[in-house]
């Protein structure tokens, strides 16, 4: 796609502190022909930064950076340049993180892995008026808006059950937690998943979180008593 004379490149913001993701990212907006990189931040404070510089066309923000939340910058964004399309691209999956995201200002939300090799394109769609979503995301706002007491209607608090721990665990964590269990490590898992070390890393912090634990022995334990995976 060429851009044409008169019209002006997409303004592309990116603030991500996987080393990987970063130069994969700043890469395919760089050989863009329609876009131009305005900023490359790796933290919460320098993405901040960069916004006082002016609005970019697009943000691209990663959700756990290491001094703070991307949700905050999403927020951030959003309220002082309205027009901004702000788009999260992240390994978090979970319903609490994608909601919060688009109530702070998000137009699209792509899972990180997937939405590596297509970035381009999903950012001259969200650029265009679309609203890029990965589709597990799209499937899990549609299952929240189709599972909403109609009005009127008083919500009942849900029974506690595996279930509730179960869908805590996103597709990726719960991947990883099964190769943990086998025994994989850190660098096997990267390999086998074809994502790298530190995205491995994020997601065994996020599956002790949610599982209260402090080790892979604790992990795995839990796991195994609450059914989460196949022994």
């Amino acid at each position: 796609m060429q851009a044409s004379s008169s019209s002006p490149l997409i303004r592309v913001a990116l603030v991500e502190d996987d080393a990987y993701f970063q130069q994969v990212f700043q890469d395919a907006v760089e050989q863009a022909p329609d876009m131009m990189l305005a900023s490359v931040s790796g933290t919460l404070a320098q993405g901040l930064a960069a916004l006082t510089a002016g609005a970019p066309d697009v943000l691209l923000v990663d959700i756990g950076l290491p001094d703070g939340s991307g949700i905050d910058l999403v927020r951030v964004a959003h309220e002082r340049y309205p027009a901004c399309n702000v788009m999260v691209c992240t390994t978090f999956g979970d319903e609490a993180h994608v909601m919060q995201s688009l109530e702070a200002g998000a137009s699209s939300y792509l899972l990180k892995d997937s939405a590596a090799a297509g970035i381009v394109a999903e950012i001259r769609s969200l650029h265009g008026g679309g609203s890029p979503i990965s589709p597990l995301i799209a499937r899990q706002v549609l299952m929240r808006f189709r599972g909403a007491p109609q009005a009127g209607t008083p919500a009942q608090p849900p029974s506690p059950s595996r279930d509730d721990v179960r869908s805590g665990l996103s597709a990726r964590e719960t991947e990883v937690l099964e190769y943990i269990t086998r025994g994989f490590t850190a660098d096997e898992i990267a390999g086998l998943m074809q994502i790298s070390r530190h995205t491995v890393l994020t997601f065994i912090r996020r599956i002790y979180a949610k599982l209260e634990v402090h080790s892979k022995a604790e992990a795995i334990f839990e796991a195994r008593s609450r059914g989460l995976i196949r022994e």
